[in-house]
């Protein structure tokens, strides 16, 4: 007991001096405590954070404009095209014979100009419509533009405002049909003036964080080929870029680049799906199943993984034992090959 009695005075001493710290007697202590919490926790996130659903990417303004998806031409006469470096999410489709069509989903970010524009699918509306977005296109078959009205799909066709200057506009450097360019500064007073919403908000896709990026495992993929011709002549290659976690996109052996700035089209995830192709008419339009599931590769931060897809309410993710699997924050591109000959025979990686 005696003990306890000499260190009492001790003790109070000792508090008296720390609450009188507390109270400002040493403020850089208590603001080099705050300092490494703040660097522990990272930046405060702003007010009104919200996620790019498209993108995972956060702002902190509100997210509510309505996605924009627009039928992109990739033949040949209509490279290098005009805004897909702004795109979320590109979706690369055979649309005829062995050439590929793009289906380029913008939210994040809006291009002055996209395009050349071209027709509709049945295949592309319906995945412009699963991710409930504006439908933007120029022309199609009658049977499509009827099933378009039929099912409600809201849209904007070209032929309707074709060369009109506000919404489309015919360019002299390319010949028809590859000349047609959107203007997206009129496609929302455009959309509204049809009666459409051009505010919407959206559940985000499965992202994962930056430090889950950086532990993504599977195999090396430094190079990533995906043929569409089994001839050679229709051919994709993503190259993966070490400095900025991004794959370079390649086609027919020559870069993807804007054509006006000469910018670069690079993808943070690339997500190659297998699933049935049918021939439907002499013209060579497919049906194309977007709804079924199966195979397919997902491929970011120079690695492959095995995974499945699924259409998840309308949209195309990867699975793996039937829980999600994440995409890196950033740009997707889709591409979608036919199970015939199927993806291990269309797509080749390699680490040059």
């Amino acid at each position: 007991m005696r003990k306890v009695i000499v260190c009492l005075p001790l003790f109070m001493l000792l508090l008296f001096a720390a609450c009188s710290d507390d109270q400002g007697g040493n403020a850089e202590d208590s603001e080099s405590k705050e300092s490494s919490v703040a660097e522990k926790e990272g930046p405060a996130a702003p007010d009104n954070m919200n996620t790019f659903p498209l993108t995972g990417i956060q702002t902190d303004q509100p997210v509510t404009n309505r996605i924009v998806s627009v039928m992109i031409n990739n033949h040949r006469k209509a490279r290098p095209q005009s805004g897909l470096s702004k795109a979320d999410i590109v979706f690369e489709i055979l649309a005829e014979g062995r050439i590929t069509r793009f289906l380029a989903m913008y939210q994040s970010e809006m291009p002055d100009v996209a395009g050349p524009v071209r027709s509709a699918r049945e295949y592309y509306f319906e995945l412009a419509d699963g991710y409930d977005s504006i439908y933007i296109y120029h022309g199609a078959a009658n049977f499509v533009n009827d099933m378009i009205q039929n099912r409600g799909i809201e849209h904007l066709n070209g032929s309707v405002y074709d060369n009109n200057g506000s919404l489309f506009k015919r360019e002299s450097f390319r010949d028809a049909p590859h000349n047609s360019y959107l203007q997206f500064a009129g496609v929302y007073d455009t959309a509204e003036q049809k009666g459409y919403n051009v505010t919407q908000t959206y559940d985000s896709l499965p992202f994962t964080t930056e430090k889950g990026a950086d532990s993504i495992s599977g195999d090396p993929a430094m190079n990533v080929e995906i043929d569409y011709s089994d001839r050679q002549t229709y051919v994709v290659n993503y190259k993966y870029d070490e400095d900025s976690g991004t794959y370079i996109r390649y086609s027919d052996g020559e870069k993807s680049v804007e054509l006006n700035s000469g910018e670069p089209i690079t993808a943070d995830n690339i997500f190659i799906v297998e699933t049935p192709h049918q021939v439907i008419d002499d013209a060579g339009r497919r049906e194309i199943d977007l709804t079924s599931g199966g195979d397919a590769y997902l491929v970011q931060k120079g690695q492959i993984r095995q995974v499945k897809w699924k259409n998840r309410d309308g949209r195309i993710v990867p699975v793996k034992d039937g829980k999600p699997v994440k995409f890196v924050q950033g740009k997707t591109w889709i591409n979608v090959v036919p199970s015939d000959p199927g993806i291990s025979q269309s797509v080749t990686v390699s680490n040059d």
